[in-house]
């Protein structure tokens, strides 16, 4: 499966676009990882438990993408984006979304 941000495939002829396909991914992030961000929050620095949560949560979400195009029998995906928000009362849900055409391919 062909995953790609651009509109079309270099080399490749696109014959047919099937439709739109998301790939969604809602995530809680557990209380540990919350503390030591905070600490990061205070004295600088990357979070390495929100880094990986933020990456799975990215890989799942164009899996998914990946497999619903799959479904409709496509084997690419053009004009992906992805979007990331945080979510609930405390911001504490990580939400990535993934979007793009599928496509069959010649």
């Amino acid at each position: 499966m062909i995953i790609t941000t651009t509109p079309n495939i270099e080399g490749r002829q696109i014959l047919e676009y099937r439709g739109v396909v998301f790939g969604e991914v809602i995530t809680g992030i557990n209380i540990l990882k919350d503390i030591g961000a905070s600490f990061r929050d205070i004295f600088g620095g990357r979070s390495a438990g929100y880094e990986e949560e933020l990456i799975q949560a990215r890989e799942e979400a164009l899996e998914e993408l990946a497999q619903r195009a799959r479904n409709l029998g496509c084997d690419a995906v053009v004009g992906v984006k992805l979007d990331i928000e945080v979510l609930g009362q405390a911001g504490s849900m990580l939400m990535v979304t993934a979007s793009g055409t599928a496509v069959r391919l010649g």
